[in-house]
């Protein structure tokens, strides 16, 4: 995701935004599904909250999510972003056809959109505008990757129907170019915890991001994100649908955790935290 860079928190609630593909409804059927998480840094100071909304329709998927900073965060970073992508569903995976990130961060505005072409190539634009990502050898590295919001998509489609973590995705978030790591963890019954009130038998998903070194970035991509984490998942609504319940992630600040905070869809009302 666009942001991913800008500070740990705001890379922890890209993730946060986009762990629930499996939450999607089957090809055939079109209601959305919308999430709330929140997430909570050092000494469980509340830093961010987390909206989303996944839909599918047909063969197509589009995935929406808004970022807020909260509390004593907004001291360090005050950010909102809106953050979109829409594609194609193929098998157990998915293919973007284009994604767009507006982000304010302490007033400073930045807007990105990328392109996904059927031979594999991306096209990317950025305002500000980095000349470093209109080279050959970026548009060389960046062939054949998807987004973040679709990466994590592909990991929880292939989860709900196998129950496996095991997955490697290549990522182009609109400024860094990485590899998503998935490995299953074992399965663990998870009780209430940080103010959340879920408890009950999950799936755990490990993952590690591999940063491609010879990438070449701006200087203002040299902000720190999460090298690793953890996500649970869970069977909260009827059919074969996995629910991302809980999620935590090492950073060169600390662990940062999230939490499934409210669950909404057609028929479906779950609150798990005020």
């Amino acid at each position: 995701m666009s942001i991913a860079r800008f500070t740990s928190l705001a890379a922890i609630a890209a993730t946060a935004s986009v762990a629930l593909g499996a939450l999607a409804a089957p090809a055939q059927e079109s209601d959305p599904v919308e999430l709330r998480i929140e997430v909570y840094g050092f000494a469980g100071f509340h830093v961010l909250t987390n909206r989303t909304t996944v839909a599918t329709y047909g063969d197509r998927y589009n995935i929406a999510t808004d970022l807020d900073t909260r509390g004593i965060a907004r001291i360090f970073v005050d950010l909102n972003s809106h953050s979109e992508v829409h594609g194609k569903l193929v098998s157990d995976a998915a293919r973007p056809d284009a994604y767009h990130g507006d982000v304010r961060r302490n007033g400073t505005d930045r807007h990105y959109r990328i392109d996904y072409r059927t031979d594999g190539t991306v096209a990317s634009d950025q305002t500000p505008r980095s000349a470093v990502l209109h080279t050959q050898a970026a548009a060389d590295q960046m062939r054949g990757t998807v987004d973040q919001l679709t990466a994590f998509f592909i990991l929880e489609r292939r989860l709900a129907q196998s129950g496996k973590c095991g997955l490697v995705v290549p990522v182009f978030d609109g400024l860094s170019r990485y590899n998503l790591r998935f490995t299953d963890a074992q399965t663990e019954t998870l009780s209430p915890t940080g103010g959340q009130r879920f408890s009950g038998s999950t799936i755990a998903c490990n993952i590690i991001r591999e940063d491609v070194a010879d990438f070449p970035v701006d200087q203002f991509v040299s902000g720190g994100t999460y090298q690793r984490g953890k996500i649970w998942y869970a069977h909260l609504t009827s059919g074969n649908q996995m629910v991302p319940v809980r999620m935590e992630f090492d950073t060169e600040f600390g662990t940062v955790e999230g939490y499934l905070a409210e669950l909404r869809r057609a028929g479906v009302d779950m609150r798990f935290m005020d």
